[in-house]
């Protein structure tokens, strides 16, 4: 152990004493990462508090899906993020800075205050019979309660699944019932945009008609619209934190004991709980959030991300409060009350990382750059994109525009089931190229696979992207069956983890993200992702936003249906048409033409951003009649309109 220990002489703490940058010092700690795991991730765990140190770092098997980190060390994810800051002198330090969807509501919370928030909390969930392991449903939109709910459950042991905001009734329903909840945690009604009376506590009574785990309900009051309560079931929120103390001991939980289920959004196939557990998780996020926003003492950091979603989980709560962080959480959406909010809010607070959408970005960037220019934004060092490729129009619209050519960009991929960050430039070491995320981060293996399971080797090739080994914040399972996870992630390459994503990678071994798998056309035995494509098409000039699907064809096998949204001020004409078509040809050729193009005025998203290609699908292929479940878009009426305007397509 000792000639090891001196082979990492410097590396004790890696992002506080090493600065790595340079492209040559990250190549250098890469391999010294892959070389020497254990080694390199008992460093990094060094990060945050124990309880009790770890036996064996790592054990995983990719064949039946079963991955342990941190082998019986013992921590408390609530302590990492609150206690041991308070304790060590830092109580006045501002954890949370809440900016409601309205401009005049806004609140700050210490590290202090959070603390004595969640302890109180803490200790009504204990009051109502919540203890650890007991599944706890929080669906609110984001309020600090949120957070403050999530932390509660940690302290106890609880695990939270969290059920974004803007999901139906029937939605909830499911997902209470997978995971068994015993608890909901609510609000009376939500604020968002020009919406002032989202029917949340009225959605959730629809749910607990058919929800028999449930035995009660905790409201936040939002607005203070009236809202049915059922007693003996139903509590006020406020009323219940005012009758219990501050002294909550946090939990001692083992590293593998559950911290949270999150179902993925269901754009495709029943929803899956994915489960993630307390140790590897906070060691993962804490240490990429760390590394990849280069986070200082002082700043003011800045997702735009909704809880309900991983990227809120791991990038708003868990990574920026065990780093002790200020993190700053969003209420509203960037268009409201105008399309300068986003960069208001960065001029407020003096943000200095800020991580966003691409959606969000091309959607601000359609409305002109006089949004932008008549705000200063020189707090600004680094810019993120996170949720699907940035294409490059976009991203040189980020880049100039927003970050002044001063902010890199880090454009992260990632999943809900990798719990935090894999695939990323390190702002201060790695030279970007728009659209693509660029390099693993240290610890991770990436490669590239034939549909035959075989790895290919070098650059300038392209395959299906996997995992060769484990890392701390991976998913354990999908909650009640491990058989489906085995399943849907190690069984098509055994010994892999196989994210369901193309890849590319470069000459210069970067990797660039092509698209899901079930996401790719074959056009005459071409195979073409449809993040390509929608990127070639983004170049054309006046183009805001395009999503491509594939349409049965009688002659290629599919077809290339693409939906494409105009920058304000553009009409639509011939020659916008063309440019188009030339465009695709230009940039991946001719075999890669749409077939059909729709012009639309908006694409049918969910509330996260993520474009709905189930819809655009059965709109391209005329079936109008098996749209499935549309309540968990932004705007349902979209979807009217794409199907008016197929008529003429």
């Amino acid at each position: 152990m000792t000639k090891n220990k001196d082979k990492y002489q410097g590396a004790e703490i890696w992002m506080k004493d090493i600065q790595i940058d340079t492209i040559d010092k990250y190549k250098q700690l890469y391999k010294q990462s892959i070389s020497e795991p254990e080694l390199f991730w008992d460093k990094i765990a060094e990060r945050i508090s124990w309880y009790r140190k770890w036996d064996n770092t790592r054990k995983y098997d990719f064949i039946n899906g079963d991955i342990n980190w941190f082998m019986n060390g013992k921590l408390n994810v609530s302590y990492n993020c609150l206690d041991r800051h308070v304790s060590s002198g830092n109580g006045s330090k501002t954890a949370i800075i809440w900016e409601g969807n309205n401009l005049e509501e806004d609140k700050t919370f210490t590290y202090d205050e959070l603390l004595d928030k969640v302890k109180r909390f803490a200790n009504v969930l204990k009051k109502h019979g919540i203890k650890k392991g007991d599944r706890v449903c929080i669906y609110m939109q984001m309020i600090p309660e949120l957070s403050i709910a999530m932390l509660a459950c940690a302290r106890i042991g609880a695990v939270h699944s969290i059920v974004f905001g803007a999901f139906s009734a029937d939605s909830l329903r499911d997902r209470i019932n997978d995971s068994s909840c015993k608890m909901l945690i609510t609000q009376d009604t939500g604020v968002r945009g020009v919406k002032d009376n989202i029917p949340m506590k009225e959605n959730a009574d629809i749910a607990l008609t058919e929800t028999p785990s449930i035995e009660s309900v905790m409201i936040v009051k939002r607005t203070g619209v009236k809202v049915d309560i059922v007693e003996g079931r139903d509590f006020w929120y406020h009323e219940e934190v005012n009758q219990v103390n501050s002294e909550c001991e946090p939990e001692v939980m083992d590293a593998e004991d559950p911290l949270f289920i999150l179902y993925t959004s269901g754009s495709t196939g029943k929803p899956k709980g994915v489960l993630h557990t307390t140790g590897g998780y906070l060691v993962y996020v804490s240490y990429s959030h760390d590394l990849i926003f280069n986070y200082k003492e002082d700043d003011i950091y800045w997702c735009t991300a909704d809880i309900g979603w991983i990227t809120g989980h791991s990038y708003i709560v868990y990574g920026p409060l065990s780093n002790m962080a200020t993190t700053v959480m969003f209420e509203g959406v960037p268009n409201f009350p105008d399309f300068g909010r986003f960069w208001d809010i960065i001029d407020k607070y003096k943000v200095n990382q800020f991580y966003t959408a691409p959606t969000a970005l091309r959607a601000l960037m359609k409305e002109g750059d006089d949004w932008v220019t008549s705000r200063k934004l020189d707090s600004l060092r680094i810019l993120g994109t996170v949720g699907e490729p940035i294409k490059e129009p976009e991203w040189n619209w980020y880049y100039s525009v927003i970050g002044k050519k001063s902010c890199p960009i880090v454009d992260t991929w990632w999943q809900t089931e990798t719990g935090g960050i894999l695939i990323s430039p390190i702002p201060t070491a790695t030279p970007t190229k728009p659209g693509s995320a660029t390099l693993p981060l240290f610890g991770i293996e990436p490669v590239l696979l034939t549909d035959k399971g075989e790895e290919i080797e070098g650059n300038n090739v392209q395959g299906l992207l996997a995992m060769k080994s484990s890392w701390p914040g991976q998913m354990r399972t999908i909650y009640g069956n491990q058989q489906r996870f085995i399943e849907t992630y190690f069984s098509q390459f055994p010994g892999y983890y196989f994210t369901g994503d193309g890849a590319k990678r470069d000459e210069d071994g970067y990797y660039w993200i092509t698209g899901r798998v079930d996401d790719v056309l074959n056009i005459s035995g071409h195979r073409i992702g449809t993040a390509e494509v929608e990127g070639a098409i983004g170049k054309a000039e006046g183009v805001a936003e395009a999503a491509v699907v594939g349409v049965p064809d009688d002659i290629k096998g599919q077809g290339i249906y693409a939906f494409v949204t105009l920058m304000t001020g553009t009409e639509y004409s011939e020659k916008i048409h063309n440019n188009i078509i030339d465009s695709v040809v230009k940039e991946i050729g001719p075999h890669a033409k749409p077939g059909k193009l729709q012009f639309a005025p908006a694409l049918p998203k969910t509330r996260s951003g993520k474009i709905m290609r189930r819809i655009l699908r059965k709109i391209g292929e005329k079936d109008y009649d098996n749209m499935g479940d549309i309540s968990t878009l932004a705007d349902p009426a979209v979807v009217e309109e794409l199907i008016q305007g197929s008529s003429q397509v």
